[in-house]
């Protein structure tokens, strides 16, 4: 039995690829840095690994309570055409990212879509790349909606409104032209529904237990209590389903935490300082391109941080940020969330394929919408 557990355990760090090449890179910057290796944990945003192993945890404890089985089959029934099925799931994926920030819309629409698979033939993998692309679509357009809106909204000093009312034309056009696309994508073919579409009745008491921990940790990360809601959970799991604690994805806490490290040593090089210093004297086309291109290498939130302190807070650079989150899968956080929790190797080649477009057209949008906003 400890074997078995200790397999489960070890072997996706084993295969996890990225993981191996983020760690090759820190050990390759640390040859530059040497001094930094013993700073590593004040690196990382703690705050942020602990919300995230949190939602992992109660997602798998839904996902086995055998809920997403039960609503699923009952989405199969009322709604049986592919094009109309995934353009549900793709806008209320966009649809809660607005307000529910995108990460936690990905733990509730991506682990449904994944049993959506073992009832009909929907194409789950493509339908997974357009949810994560509609929750990089929806979170731009509110302050919550994403970590860098937040951080952005803080120090731009505008209401709740004059910030929806900023993002507003690039929200706009970027969900459009993914409503339109899903619509291209997926054909008004009939679902066909396999076999085992009957499954079994879910588990009521871990689901309900799943709710009230969902409820109570969200309260705890609010109040600055993230530890204690973690404890809560794990301690819910260790009485109700322990193979929760086994099952969660792991290593992606592992690849959070190497891309926290990575990305500090990376802004420590002394070339890439004396760039951040520049920044504040580029034109507004250069401040554009760079927060585009710096989300594409260190994704969107850090990319953010890294120009807060030498860029003002505008609409320039809520822009060039969030349209940023498209493009390359590190560009956004939830990109690798998503693709992630997909498991399937074959999606991130895929995801590049929808994505790229993306980034260009909101790009070139955000560019041409900007005179509509004050930068």
């Amino acid at each position: 039995m400890r074997t078995s557990v200790a397999q489960t355990l070890i072997n996706p760090f084993l295969h996890d690829r990225f993981l191996h090449i983020l760690f090759l890179l820190g050990m390759a910057l640390s040859l530059f840095q040497p001094e930094k290796i013993v700073q590593f944990p004040q690196f990382v945003d703690w705050s942020t690994i602990v919300t995230l192993i949190g939602l992992l945890m109660l997602s798998k404890g839904v996902e086995i309570s055998g809920y997403f089985d039960f609503i699923g089959r009952k989405m199969i029934s009322a709604i049986n055409n592919e094009r109309y099925l995934a353009l549900f799931l793709v806008g209320a994926a966009a649809l809660l990212s607005t307000f529910m920030t995108n990460d936690v819309a990905l733990f509730i629409v991506i682990p449904l879509t994944i049993t959506l698979k073992k009832l009909s033939t929907l194409p789950v993998t493509r339908l997974i790349i357009f949810e994560a692309l509609a929750v990089n679509a929806g979170s731009l357009l509110t302050p919550i909606g994403n970590p860098q809106n937040i951080l952005l909204w803080n120090q731009s000093g505008l209401s709740f409104i004059a910030f929806i009312m900023q993002m507003a034309p690039l929200a706009l056009v970027s969900l459009l032209a993914l409503l339109i696309t899903t619509w291209f994508s997926f054909p008004p073919t009939t679902l066909q529904r396999l076999e085992n579409n009957e499954g079994n009745p879910y588990r009521k008491k871990l689901l309900f237990s799943c709710l009230m921990m969902y409820v109570i940790f969200i309260g705890c990360v609010d109040s600055g209590l993230a530890v204690y809601g973690l404890l809560a959970v794990m301690l819910c799991f260790l009485l109700l389903a322990r193979q929760v604690l086994i099952r969660i994805d792991w290593p992606l806490i592992a690849v959070f935490i190497a891309m926290f490290i990575d990305v500090r040593l990376i802004v420590g090089l002394g070339f890439v300082q004396g760039a951040v210093e520049q920044m504040g004297l580029l034109p507004p086309m250069g401040v554009y391109a760079l927060g585009i291109g710096l989300s594409q290498v260190i994704s969107n939130v850090p990319a953010t941080i890294l120009m807060i302190n030498t860029v003002p807070a505008n609409a320039l650079l809520a822009y060039a940020v969030n349209a940023g989150g498209f493009g390359l899968a590190i560009g956004s956080l939830a990109n690798l969330i998503a693709l992630r929790m997909a498991n399937d190797r074959e999606i991130w080649l895929k995801f590049h394929y929808y994505s790229f477009p993306f980034l260009i057209g909101s790009a070139l949008a955000g560019w041409f919408l900007l005179p509509l906003v004050a930068m």
